[in-house]
């Protein structure tokens, strides 16, 4: 029995009439995009070559007589296909034949025919089968029939050196933000394991940020300290960083949960500043009980929120192996007396303590912001195949859409009214633009919507991204 890979899809819907107009929609516009925006995302590839540069990090053992599409291609495929909203391999199983992605890939065929009888025959991109390649070769082993391996080591490198040479002068400051967050599982994933804190069946990703700049995203097993592996992962991101600015002074910040004495030791041991939370206790309230007394009269007189600030030197009983600089908030709010605690090397002369606490700790909250761009505007959740380490590449593989984004945020859209824009906003009002395509052995011709109401800020977005040089090393 033949089985056609066919679905019957309704062609025609007629909708409630204007006045004696009947309003009828068809599904025979021809090559018509969503996407004619995503050709500054091409510009800025160009310019930075972000997706390049990534897709280096990938090993090809499969036979180039048959190989159809490149790994630069797929991996390009893949990443435009996450900015633009499509989070799912099967996606590609009809974006396959769309001329404005191929366009973005550098794939356009006007003939309509493929260079060789693969399953993508007639088809200038791949499919889902194909793609998968990238994500489920295993890390090491034997290759089977998935020949495409990558080299975890060189993916490291990447987002630093990026983050690096998106400067073009060494800044004297920079601080790098650690954080670790949930990414649910619904399935029987391997490293899966229930989260007492998230309450669900988890992974427990690692994020390193400086700014907007992603340096590492590490997807972890859930049954383990927060702060697990920050060590190893803070040696190789400040060894690479001070390659480039042997004199930059770096900061770590973080929430308690790394508030951990071997964090802090290393940090010492390395000419690395840090600034942690410090969870609370009877010792600490204690050394700030005559700041919570004067914080609450000072609530009593105003009828306002009032902070108080104390400066002291504070060491565990057991667990640190000196003393340390602790700045404690002594806060009272109508619900009561809040009182908070950080930890710092970072000196008095230096920062003083609500400048301390109000100026630089607080600002860590904004890295809350950039994880919620990475797992729910580009699908860095999505960790659904069963190998942790193909998961681990499907994290990266988001991670990499972020940077690219992140570049056209940097210097396409800088100066305009989404420079500091988060990722969905992008793809929203900038990279999702209703036009025809039109191919030709001349051209590609992308006919826009005439009521694009965001077309002087493409225009300006595009001298933007054309006024920078492109990257040196591409």
């Amino acid at each position: 029995m033949a089985y056609v890979d066919r679905v019957c899809i309704q062609k025609t819907f007629e909708f409630q009439g204007l006045d004696r107009r009947a309003v009828v929609a068809e599904f025979r516009g021809g090559d018509i995009t969503s996407d004619a925006g995503a050709l500054l995302l091409r510009e800025q590839e160009q310019a930075s070559g972000v997706i390049r540069r990534f897709a280096a990090c990938f090993e090809d053992y499969r036979d180039s007589r048959w190989t159809e599409h490149s790994v630069p291609e797929l991996v390009a495929q893949r990443i435009y296909g996450l900015v633009l909203g499509y989070e799912d391999l099967n996606d590609h199983d009809t974006l396959r034949s769309d001329p404005l992605l191929a366009t973005l890939v550098g794939k356009v065929d006007p003939s309509g025919e493929s260079r060789r009888l693969e399953r993508d025959f007639g088809k200038p991109l791949a499919g889902k089968s194909t793609l998968n390649r990238l994500e489920l070769t295993p890390e090491d082993g034997p290759l089977g029939h998935k020949k495409i391996r990558l080299r975890a080591e060189a993916v490291d490198r990447f987002f630093v050196d990026t983050f690096v040479e998106a400067h073009e002068e060494p800044p004297k400051r920079i601080v790098l933000d650690v954080d670790a967050t949930d990414d649910p599982l619904h399935g029987d994933q391997e490293g899966k394991f229930f989260h007492g804190y998230y309450r669900e069946y988890c992974y427990l990703p690692l994020y390193i940020f400086c700014g907007h700049w992603l340096l590492c995203a590490r997807l972890r097993e859930s049954n383990i300290d927060a702060s697990k592996g920050t060590v190893e992962e803070l040696e190789r991101i400040v060894e690479q960083i001070r390659e480039s600015w042997p004199e930059v002074e770096i900061i770590v910040r973080g929430d308690s949960g790394f508030c951990r004495d071997a964090i802090m030791n290393w940090c010492e041991d390395n000419s690395v500043k840090y600034l942690f939370g410090l969870a609370k206790n009877e010792r600490l309230k204690a050394a700030i009980t005559e700041e919570l007394e004067e914080a609450k009269t000072l609530f009593v007189e105003t009828e306002e929120p009032s902070r108080v600030f104390k400066d002291f030197m504070y060491s565990t009983l057991k667990s640190w192996r000196c003393e340390r600089r602790v700045v404690g908030k002594a806060e009272h709010l109508r619900r009561g007396s809040n009182p908070r605690f950080v930890v710092t090397n970072i000196s008095e002369d230096d920062t003083p303590a609500r400048e301390l606490y109000e100026s630089l700790y607080c600002a860590r909250g904004d890295m809350e912001n950039r994880i919620k761009e990475q797992q729910l505007c580009l699908f860095a959740d999505r960790t659904s195949t069963h190998q942790l380490w193909s998961n681990q590449i499907r994290l990266w593989l988001s991670s990499v859409a972020y940077t690219l984004l992140q570049h056209l945020r940097e210097f396409g859209l800088k100066g305009t009214a989404l420079e500091v824009a988060q990722c969905d906003t992008i793809r929203l009002k900038l990279l999702k633009i209703g036009a025809l395509v039109r191919v030709t052995v001349r051209r590609v011709l992308i006919l826009r919507s005439s009521s694009y109401p965001y077309a002087a800020l493409f225009q300006q977005v595009l001298a933007n991204i054309r006024a920078r040089a492109p990257c040196p090393s591409c």
